[in-house]
């Protein structure tokens, strides 16, 4: 049983003294191959050395709303370019992120946008991160993203995940669904469809319930495909096969 881990920041800083042996802790339980999202156009670099350094790791270039202090408009010109010559597997991680405020509300619309644009002109699919603005995300998905994408960590409602679904977009599950109170988000992953769903760590943040306090891994995914398979009434082994081909089939991987 192996299994793709669709959202892992490998890149970090925090696994650049252990990023070897925690690849090797993930290749143990059969996590063999990672997606590597970046967040800024400084993090580029680092994600593509540690992805053309390792068999089955994935880059995907973008600019994180989190980090929306330090984007700069040449930052898409850059973005565009670095598409055009890197031909990574998606552009992301982008969005919105209204978690905090609106006050820079224009500006993360506009750089969403823009790389909603990128992504159609470069034939590739998103990786979005969504915070207290998922309406406002889904509308902009249906008006502009022609190649579909993952809603990463998904959070929404049911109504949200088959508004998602019927545009072509797919569910990242992280560990959150390991915690009792995830009681939304279990039944939207107990109801979607097969093809609808993703499974992801988003290492190092979002460790489960039994990794609290911990810097999170890819290994631990294993954990919460088996809450996974438990929720759909399936075997984890046939979950996994399941996942990779969605995984497979929306970053050509």
């Amino acid at each position: 049983m192996k299994l793709i881990d669709s959202h892992c920041h490998l890149d970090d800083d925090r696994f650049d003294e252990r990023r070897q042996e925690v690849i090797a802790q993930a290749a143990a339980v059969n996590v063999t191959r990672m997606v590597i999202p970046a967040t800024t156009a400084n993090r580029w670099e680092k994600v593509k050395q540690v992805c053309d350094g390792h068999d089955g790791l994935y880059p995907a270039y973008g600019l994180h709303p989190m980090f929306i202090e330090q984007h700069q408009v040449n930052h898409l010109r850059e973005l565009d370019e670095w598409l055009e010559r890197e031909q990574p597997i998606a552009v992301g991680e982008c969005g919105i992120d209204f978690y905090d405020s609106r006050v820079d509300e224009k500006w993360q619309l506009q750089l969403f946008r823009e790389q909603l644009q990128l992504a159609n002109n470069h034939s590739l699919p998103l990786i979005v991160h969504v915070r207290k603005a998922m309406d406002e995300v889904i509308s902009l998905l249906r008006k502009g993203a022609r190649f579909g994408g993952v809603v990463h960590s998904f959070s929404g409602s049911q109504q949200q995940a088959q508004q998602l679904h019927d545009i072509g977009f797919k569910l990242g599950i992280a560990a959150t669904l390991s915690f009792e109170r995830a009681q939304k988000l279990r039944k939207v992953v107990a109801a979607m469809p097969d093809e609808a769903l993703l499974i992801e760590s988003d290492a190092p943040d979002q460790p489960g319930a039994n990794h609290r306090g911990q810097l999170n891994q890819p290994a631990f995914i294993v954990e919460h495909l088996q809450t996974m398979a438990e929720l759909r009434n399936c075997a984890p082994e046939d979950l996994a096969v399941t996942l990779n081909r969605n995984a497979e089939s929306l970053f050509n991987i």
